[in-house]
């Protein structure tokens, strides 16, 4: 069975690098040289931000456990960490629109760089503490840079149709190239050179400083609505009548939750669907497989955001039914194909289906995340982008809370 996820990867990476290298001039969106100095040095922020949160993944529950907690003590820690992102996350994220968007970004390096810190204590209170760090940190990191980007980009006097390179790219690199070159450091760091599970979270602070100095130099202030007579309740009370009285700004919250809900879920129990009966599956080569189908996904929306058609309204539908197919897959198997039950050995029949159904997934989801984004900036008032951003991700932690609660305590 080794041999079938070699196959899986290189028939991904060769597509992959095939749907690069072909694309016509229909597929290209012709820029000034101006714009793509800007566009670069947003990717670079882009890719350091990335990099510092995909080293810290694969090693927090593992720390956890070497300090000796067990799954509901893990399990309290992670839904503090969702919780602080639906709670102090949307208030910090929403001080963005008034305080500054670069000062957020800058935050949320100081913030993540601190929640790194904490992880060199075995104390479950300091372990807390980062875990209420790294949710406000989230919040910052989903909504502040994009925030910084689109009203930069429209200060400068870019084409809109620019910002849709900037993000399939932020996507194609951030999601894609950053984390599986992330996923093989931290291997490197604690397997190869034996420095301990703490070591990628040193290395995240490292990437996170290199790119707060970016930003301290480089990178020029923005704000949603800066006028001095406006409370946080104001704000908050104007975001919450700006998606009740248009309708496509409640509807584009709706969406986003709906989906990153299933993704979350998905990064929880992918695992347990592939290995039902303990099976040996070679985690970090599937999560760079994964990883691959993201980067196909983000370079096809690339291809689709240049040209005039179809819009981005019309092939999103083609992307969720196509999601929705991807997960189900599980379901299907287990009626179509009689479950194993040998304990370990190699992946079954039907793990190797829903493997591939699983990359289908990814890929929808590297198309999901740049496609959204040109439609926040579409739909989404200026004035109030980070606030309406972050309410978006409160129905989304809440639900992630409750379905991190079912795994930890229910299985």
């Amino acid at each position: 069975m080794e041999v079938f996820y070699y196959m899986v990867f290189g028939i991904l990476g060769v597509v992959v690098a095939a749907t690069e290298l072909s694309k016509s001039n229909k597929d290209r969106i012709h820029t000034s040289s101006t714009f793509n100095s800007f566009k670069n040095n947003y990717l670079f922020v882009y890719s350091l931000m990335m990099a510092g949160d995909w080293l810290q993944g694969p090693y927090v529950y593992y720390l956890y456990s070497t300090y000796g907690y067990g799954k509901g003590d893990i399990g309290q820690l992670f839904i503090a960490g969702f919780g602080s992102s639906m709670l102090f996350g949307t208030i910090v994220g929403s001080l963005a629109d008034k305080q500054g968007r670069k000062r957020a970004c800058v935050t949320y390096c100081i913030t993540y760089i601190l929640s790194c810190i904490t992880k060199h204590s075995p104390q479950y209170k300091i372990l807390m503490l980062g875990r209420i760090l790294g949710g406000i940190a989230t919040s910052l990191l989903f909504s502040a840079f994009e925030s910084w980007l689109v009203a930069e980009h429209n200060k400068r006097g870019f084409e809109q149709q620019w910002l849709s390179i900037t993000f399939s790219k932020a996507i194609f690199l951030g999601n894609g190239v950053v984390a599986i070159l992330a996923g093989l450091l931290g291997n490197t760091l604690v397997d190869a050179l034996a420095l301990g599970p703490v070591a990628p979270f040193d290395a995240a602070s490292c990437f996170l400083t290199i790119g707060m100095f970016v930003i301290l130099f480089s990178w020029t202030e923005n704000y949603g609505d800066p006028s001095e007579n406006k409370d946080l309740l104001t704000q908050f009370r104007g975001a919450a009548v700006a998606i009740a009285s248009d309708e496509k700004i409640a509807l584009l919250g709706a969406i986003q939750s709906l989906f990153e809900g299933s993704m979350y879920t998905f990064v929880f129990l992918w695992t347990p669907a592939l290995s039902p009966n303990d099976e040996d599956i070679p985690h970090g080569f599937i999560f760079a497989t994964f990883m691959l189908s993201s980067m196909f996904g983000s370079s096809l929306a690339s291809r689709l955001m240049a040209r005039q058609a179809p819009r981005v309204e019309s092939y999103m539908q083609i992307v969720f039914a196509i999601s929705a197919a991807s997960l189900l897959l599980p379901i299907v198997t287990s009626f179509l194909v009689a479950p194993s039950k040998e304990k370990g050995g190699s992946i079954s029949f039907a793990g190797c289906i829903q493997l591939l159904g699983f990359c289908a997934f990814e890929a929808c989801v590297g198309l999901f995340w740049p496609s959204i984004m040109k439609m926040r900036s579409q739909y989404i008032p200026e004035e109030a982008r980070s606030t309406i951003m972050n309410f978006f991700r409160i129905p989304l932690n809440i639900f992630v809370c409750i379905v991190l609660y079912n795994v930890c305590y229910n299985s």
